[in-house]
C-alpha cells in the first residue's frame, strides 16, 4: 500500500473499532451486526490479506454456543484490529506527529514546512489567526500550480495586503475567506489528508508547547465541517 492507502485503511479500522457492537449482543444475529462483522473483515484484508482468514476464525467463534468461546473471539477479534491500527499508524509515523516545546520554533515551523510541501494540488489552511507574517513563513514553500486556500477570521488588515503582493509573483490561485465559526487550526493537503495545529500557525510555540498530529478517525467530519464553513465564507480575497 502506498500512503494514502494506508490513510484510508486507519480510517476504515479506527471507524470499526469505534461502532463495535457490546459483547453481549455481537452474537446476536442482527443487520447491524452483520453489516459490522462484514466491514471489520473488509478492512482487515485491506490492511493484511495473510491476516483476513485469522480474523474469520474469530468471527466464527463468536457465533459457537459457549459463552467463553464467543467471549475468547470478541476479545481476539478487538486484539486484531487494534493491532491493525497501530501498524498502520506507525507506518504513517513519519508524517507529523510532533511536540514543539516552549521557544523550539525551529522544530514546529520545519514541520509545518513538510506538509506544505507535501501538497500536489491544494493546501486550505483554517486558522482564526492567520496574518501577513503566517503568508512569508509558509506560503513560499508551497509547490507552483498548487491552489492555496485560507479560511480565517482575524488580522485581515494585515493579511489581504500580504496576500495580495504575495499572488503578483506566486504561481498559485489564492482565495481568502473569513468566518466567525473558527476556532482550531488544520491543514488539509489535497482534501485527502489533515493535521491538526495546537497553536495558531503564526506563532507556534512562542508563548506554551504545542503539537502537531495528522488526524485520521476524524478527517472525513473535520473536512465536512470545514468545507461548509468556506462555503458560507466571506470572501476576502481572490
Amino acid at each position: 500500500m502506498n500512503t494514502e492507502e494506508c490513510r484510508k485503511v486507519l480510517r476504515e479500522i479506527e471507524a470499526v473499532l469505534r461502532t463495535r457492537p457490546p459483547a453481549a449482543t455481537i452474537r446476536h444475529e442482527t443487520p447491524e451486526n452483520i453489516e459490522w462483522l462484514g466491514r471489520a473483515c473488509a478492512a482487515i484484508n485491506d490492511w493484511n490479506p495473510m491476516r483476513s482468514a485469522q480474523f474469520e476464525g474469530y468471527v466464527a467463534d463468536l457465533h459457537q454456543t459457549m459463552e467463553r468461546a464467543t467471549t475468547r473471539g470478541y476479545i481476539s477479534a478487538q486484539i486484531l484490529l487494534t493491532q491493525a491500527r497501530y501498524d498502520l499508524a506507525n507506518y504513517l509515523d513519519d508524517s507529523a506527529n510532533v511536540l514543539a516545546e516552549k521557544g523550539q520554533h525551529y522544530i514546529y515551523f520545519d514541520e509545518i514546512r513538510k506538509i506544505v510541501e507535501l501538497a500536489i494540488s491544494e493546501v486550505f489552511f483554517v486558522d482564526p489567526y492567520l496574518d501577513a507574517d503566517f503568508v512569508s513563513q509558509y506560503l513560499p514553500f508551497v509547490k507552483d500550480g498548487v491552489r492555496i486556500r485560507l479560511l480565517t477570521k482575524k488580522s485581515l488588515t494585515t493579511l489581504i495586503p500580504a496576500v495580495n503582493a504575495y499572488s503578483k509573483q506566486a504561481k498559485n490561485s489564492l482565495e481568502v475567506r473569513s468566518s466567525n465559526s473558527l476556532h482550531d487550526r488544520f491543514i488539509l493537503v489535497d482534501g485527502k489528508s489533515c493535521y491538526q495545529s495546537g497553536a495558531s500557525f503564526k506563532d507556534g510555540p512562542k508563548n506554551a508547547s504545542t503539537t502537531i498530529v495528522q488526524i485520521h478517525d476524524a478527517f472525513d467530519a473535520i473536512k465536512g465541517t470545514y468545507e461548509n464553513l468556506w462555503s458560507d465564507g466571506t470572501k476576502e480575497f481572490a
